[in-house]
């Protein structure tokens, strides 16, 4: 008997607004708090650094939230294309699609009378639903979603960024690009393991990656922001 206890908990329904959390979140944090480290070791004003880090607070999570829309709408249409494609030949071509849904099965291990069977079935209970499943691989609940992509990705970021600036306005001026990169680290550790749980990921392994990347940004950024201010 199935049990609640022994039920299993699938997260590929977050992929979507997942990867554009993580992606806006951890692209907020690494270049905001890379610009003003790049300023901050160029330039000792904090009012500079703070009107740096704004502007590329708004600009970057503008640009994320078009970025998004963009990208992810150009994958909806062709979703959407490939299902309106899918219900033409549905219409003007039952037999062949009914041969094809078999064939698929078939290719997955069913003998070819209890292929045609279940494929007989599903066309009568869904032709569209089958072929969107079984032949394009698409999923409702997995197809793109660009205003969701475009909102969740850019409120990440700027989450992020703000956080980052926050660091700015608290960190005394001596010691301000080792509290940014602290601060830095700290944000991306935590970005890394909350999106691992969310996604049921081992969390060691987004930790470093986002916490390495991170910190090569932001040491790049320092050397640029002192060679460009000892030339200025």
């Amino acid at each position: 008997m199935y049990s609640r206890a022994h039920g299993e908990v699938h997260r590929g329904a977050r992929v979507g607004w997942l990867r554009a959390a993580v992606l806006g979140a951890q692209d907020g944090v690494v270049s905001t708090s890379a610009l003003v480290i790049g300023v901050a070791a160029a330039s000792s004003s904090r009012s500079a650094i703070l009107v740096a880090g704004i502007a590329a607070l708004v600009a970057g999570a503008m640009s994320m939230a078009t970025g998004e829309y963009n990208s992810v709408s150009s994958q909806r249409d062709t979703e959407l294309a490939d299902i309106a494609r899918e219900r033409h030949e549905l219409t003007n071509y039952p037999e062949h699609e009914l041969e094809e849904l078999t064939t698929i099965y078939v290719q997955r291990g069913l003998d070819r009378a209890l292929a045609a069977q279940v494929a007989e079935q599903m066309t009568c209970a869904d032709p569209l639903g089958a072929h969107m499943r079984d032949e394009l691989g698409l999923h409702e609940h997995l197809m793109a979603r660009p205003i969701q992509a475009a909102v969740v990705s850019s409120t990440s970021f700027a989450s992020g960024a703000a956080l980052s600036l926050a660091a700015v306005a608290l960190a005394p001026a001596g010691a301000r690009i080792a509290i940014v990169a602290a601060v830095t680290m700290v944000l991306l550790a935590g970005i890394g393991l909350l999106g691992a749980r969310l996604g049921g990921a081992k969390p060691l392994r987004a930790v470093v990656r986002l916490t390495a990347l991170g910190g090569i940004a932001m040491v790049a950024a320092a050397v640029v922001g002192d060679l460009a201010g000892a030339v200025v």
